[in-house]
């Protein structure tokens, strides 16, 4: 089963979207897969909050800033969940990496595919997402590009998913649910 969590910044997403894999994992194997590169004294503190807001819930950490598809194969054979943080860094990893470049379409099959892998080898995936497109500024051409990938992937991750929830202001909203 997958779920897409998805809200603007500071929005909650990240604090709802560790409570609600701990609820669902039992006793499951929990693993994070987190694919924020650091780059600077910001992206450190921002880790760091994360990684305070997840200690203590018994998820093991897996490094996986490009790639999404190979996070399966640092995990254990079992039942297990795995929550996936973020794919606003997943994707900017992807499209800006000095090893490998491609179009939006390429990365967003690249990330999409990777993640429809991780989802039919996993008992529940839970994915964390960035809103794009509210603010309504036109940016350079690279920016735009990065938006339009993110909302493609959005959307597709969200026709995939069985369940749609989106954070705002910390109150988690319903916009899809499993069709049983």
């Amino acid at each position: 089963m997958m779920t897409l969590i998805i809200g603007g910044s500071g929005s909650g997403k990240s604090a709802y979207a560790e409570d609600y894999i701990f609820s669902l994992s039992e006793k499951r194997k929990k693993y994070y897969i987190a694919t924020m590169k650091i780059y600077d004294e910001e992206g450190e503190k921002k880790i760091q909050r994360h990684r305070m807001l997840r200690s203590g819930k018994g998820f093991s950490t897996i490094e996986q800033p490009v790639d999404i598809g190979k996070a399966l194969e640092k995990m254990k054979a079992g039942e297990r969940t795995a929550l996936l943080e973020c794919i606003s860094n997943l994707t900017a990893n992807e499209m800006f990496s000095e090893e490998v470049q491609g179009t939006e379409e390429v990365i967003t099959e690249k990330i999409v595919s990777g993640i429809a892998s991780l989802n039919k080898k996993l008992d529940h995936l839970v994915i964390v997402s960035n809103n794009v497109f509210e603010d309504g500024k036109v940016y350079d051409n690279t920016t735009m590009a990065y938006i339009r990938a993110m909302g493609q992937i959005n959307q597709k991750l969200a026709e995939l998913a069985d369940e749609v929830v989106e954070v705002v202001v910390g109150i988690p909203l319903v916009i899809k649910t499993k069709q049983i």
